[in-house]
């Protein structure tokens, strides 16, 4: 059973997990891209490797193959992203991020860390109220 104290924790942390995604839209809205270009700009520039698959974005957005495929297909018509074949292994495409792409991921992971820090004290609070 959870106490009264717990639920407004809770209440209190999806709370500011709402606010901290808003900030993330309206971030990406202004740099001219959507919630879903940032997510797989991150995502890419995150990964481990030589470059991310197009199976392996969609895990990461949760989202279905062909549905990143017609993403990644907008974002590399927006010169954000690439496809490239591997070398290891040519029937394996690498999404690689191009420099206009890293440019705007720059900005907006720097503007999204200093958020976090600012949260930092918050967050800590409510998820230390949890137990």
């Amino acid at each position: 059973m959870l106490t009264d104290a717990e639920y407004q924790a809770l209440a209190d942390f999806r709370f500011a997990l709402r606010g901290f995604y808003a900030f993330s839209e309206a971030q990406a809205a202004a740099a001219g891209l959507s919630a879903q270009q940032h997510q797989a700009l991150l995502a890419i520039r995150g990964s481990r490797g030589e470059g991310m698959a197009i199976g392996d974005l969609a895990d990461r957005l949760a989202l279905k193959p062909h549905t990143v495929s017609e993403l990644i297909d907008r974002m590399a018509a927006a010169g954000l992203v690439e496809r490239q074949r591997s070398a290891a292994d040519r029937r394996r495409v690498a999404l690689t991020i191009t420099p206009r792409g890293e440019k705007l991921l720059g900005a907006l992971s720097a503007a999204h860390r200093d958020e976090l820090r600012r949260m930092r004290p918050l967050l800590i609070e409510l998820l230390a109220s949890l137990g």
